[in-house]
């Protein structure tokens, strides 16, 4: 989109009900029907490489149907997303739920193509594994990015059951490849028993930071925002979010959830804080909502991905001289 067109944005819910028509993001335009995006929109229905729970295939249609309350106008960032930048839903990447392999390869190959237009991504899963093939192809377009990684767990172990692939692993597999920038790297949210202080040391030598859920709740989200701003600097930023970051309490549909968590207030005040990074992709993953209630963990992911679309339609705005909010 030229800095000469008008985006198109929302169904206008005065005029069809919010419980109307299809179930896009937002209700924002498909892809085909606008061409081009500033933004895409794009699900993964995958969760082969889960490790518990399973379900998170449908946690990106989930997400969209709880995406039907979201509005136009985003008064926390004072913005209008979807005047800023186009914002579109590009549909689903069909992954074979097979191979692991094969779906890591159709994933990022899918990707390569929806960067290559231009667009920022911002990936609804599906389980974590498809951070790793997402990260691949955001690399090949800024090099090695800033990575924060919102979750319970630290998702750097080495493999489960012989397997390299996991959403337990995709971190791990990314510092390996030299994806990641590993003088930024953070975890935030992480509780819960591990398997050995291994675990932690692991991690370290890898080169990510920590932030506890504890961490949040005692020194509180502005401090911690600061903090994260800081250890990224202006290097390109990818946002990992996995759901399980937040309470079981905010969030019961994931596949392992953990006692102690975010509440959903403090991690959309962490990710507001976030809004002068530069932000060139992110990814919501694990919502299961067969373990859901009420679209309790749906609406706090359809809320999140909103938050992060805002500051990616913010920033596009401003590279292209466009004004307004």
């Amino acid at each position: 989109m030229s800095s000469n067109e008008t985006p198109r944005g929302p169904i206008d819910s005065s005029r069809v009900p919010r419980y109307a028509g299809p179930a896009t993001f937002a209700r924002l335009p498909r892809l085909d029907e606008v061409g081009t995006a500033d933004v895409a929109v794009v699900g993964v229905p995958f969760d082969t490489g889960v490790s518990y729970r399973p379900g998170a295939r449908f946690g990106g249609n989930a997400i969209r149907e709880a995406s039907r309350l979201l509005r136009p106008y985003n008064p926390a960032q004072d913005a209008s997303p979807f005047a800023l930048a186009q914002v579109a839903d590009a549909g689903d990447i069909a992954a074979n739920p097979f191979n692991i392999n094969e779906a890591v390869e159709t994933i990022e190959a899918a990707a390569d193509d929806l960067l290559g237009t231009g667009a920022r991504m911002m990936t609804l899963g599906g389980d974590h594994t498809i951070a790793l093939p997402l990260l691949r192809s955001v690399a090949k377009k800024h090099g090695p990015v800033a990575l924060l990684h919102f979750d319970a767990h630290l998702d750097t172990w080495d493999t489960y059951f012989g397997a390299e692939y996991t959403h337990g692993t995709p971190f791990r597999r990314a510092v390996e490849e030299g994806i990641l920038d590993t003088s930024a790297l953070s975890h935030v949210g992480t509780r819960g028993p591990l398997y050995g202080k291994q675990d932690l040391d692991d991690d370290a030598k890898m080169g990510f930071g920590i932030v506890t859920s504890a961490d949040v709740m005692r020194r509180g989200v502005d401090e911690i925002a600061d903090q994260l701003r800081q250890r990224i600097g202006d290097r390109p930023l990818y946002i990992s979010i996995d759901i399980d970051v937040l309470d079981p309490a905010h969030a019961p549909g994931t596949g392992t959830p953990e006692a102690g968590g975010l509440t959903s207030r403090e991690l959309l005040e962490i990710v507001r804080g976030l809004s002068s990074c530069n932000l060139v992709s992110a990814d919501l993953v694990e919502v299961a909502p067969a373990y859901d209630h009420a679209e309790i963990t749906s609406v706090a992911a359809s809320h999140t991905a909103y938050e992060l679309t805002t500051i990616m339609s913010r920033q596009i705005a401003a590279a292209k001289g466009v004004e307004g909010k």
